[in-house]
């Protein structure tokens, strides 16, 4: 039997009534669970209860319960572990968390029978200065770097020590595929398939009709100098993490060396999450008023 481990965003308006529905689904079913400790409350009493740096090591499973951020932050508590991550959405647009609560009890029972997916997403790994272990950051969606108080921030671009460009911009968004329906479409990246493996450099308002996004191999290591001569610049994971920078710093991105599991439905697909939440592609209605 899987043991689920549960993580949930208390503030997103009904996940208490969520997570106690849950709790009484596994109760009725004899479903082993494992809740973070912030969820004691909700609890029935037989389930675990441990702090969250444990629930990977006690979980088969991992439900995020909340928006896409619950998600991304699931993600970095999972790590290296292998731990699959099931995503319900508790919240607005529901892009990684594509479960509903209305579906909970079905979706439950079909992950206790097996019926089910796993899809490997890329990780992004950012090399803060001076790094040792505990200076290295993982990303899911993207890594950051951007202005502090001022206007412009001026960067430089490597791959493989091999220079690339520069920028005057707001910013540099480094995404995975996964990432590419987010931060960086809105300011007019490419979107990838997630199960793809690519990193891709979108500036932020650049100052220059000549910066484009640009795709590159994971194959590749890259390399991003602040140029600036402020103490302004902030690198942010995943729009969660943030670490202040200044001039000269170097951060060196490249592909973790281990992936994220999150668990798949066999009617999900990339295109069609496409179509429903970002409306993908979908013509507006004709007005056929006035014709024959």
């Amino acid at each position: 039997m899987k043991r689920l481990g549960v993580k949930a965003n208390l503030n997103r308006q009904g996940a208490d009534t969520v997570v106690r529905r849950l709790v009484e689904w596994c109760r009725s079913n004899q479903v082993p669970l494992c809740l973070c400790d912030d969820l004691r409350d909700l609890a029935a009493g037989s389930e675990q209860i441990v702090p969250p740096h444990e629930l990977p090591q006690r979980s088969d499973i991992i439900l995020s319960m909340g928006g896409d951020g619950s998600l991304l932050a699931t993600a970095r508590l999972v790590g290296d572990s292998g731990v699959p991550i099931l995503g319900i959405n508790i919240g607005s647009l529901g892009f990684l968390a594509e479960q509903t609560p209305e579906d909970l009890e079905r979706t439950l029972k079909r992950v206790i029978e097996g019926d089910f997916s796993l899809e490997e997403r890329m990780i992004l790994a950012a090399e803060l200065p001076g790094s040792d272990d505990g200076r290295i950051k993982f990303a899911l969606n993207d890594i950051v770097v951007g202005r502090g108080d001022i206007r412009l921030i001026d960067l430089a671009l490597y791959s493989n020590g091999d220079y690339i460009c520069s920028y005057a911009a707001d910013g540099l968004i480094l995404s995975t595929p996964t990432g590419s329906t987010a931060y960086s479409l809105a300011v007019g990246g490419p979107i990838l398939n997630p199960e793809m493996d690519a990193i891709i450099a979108s500036p932020i308002a650049p100052h220059s009709l000549t910066s484009r996004p640009l795709i590159f191999s994971v194959e590749e290591t890259l390399t991003l100098e602040v140029k600036s001569e402020t103490d302004v610049a902030m690198l942010t994971i995943d729009g969660q993490v943030s670490t202040p920078l200044k001039y000269g710093d170097k951060i060196r991105i490249r592909k973790a060396d281990f992936n994220v599991k999150l668990v798949r439905f066999e009617e999900q697909s990339f295109y069609k999450v496409l179509r429903s939440k970002l409306q993908w592609g979908v013509l507006p209605p004709r007005d056929t008023s006035g014709l024959d």
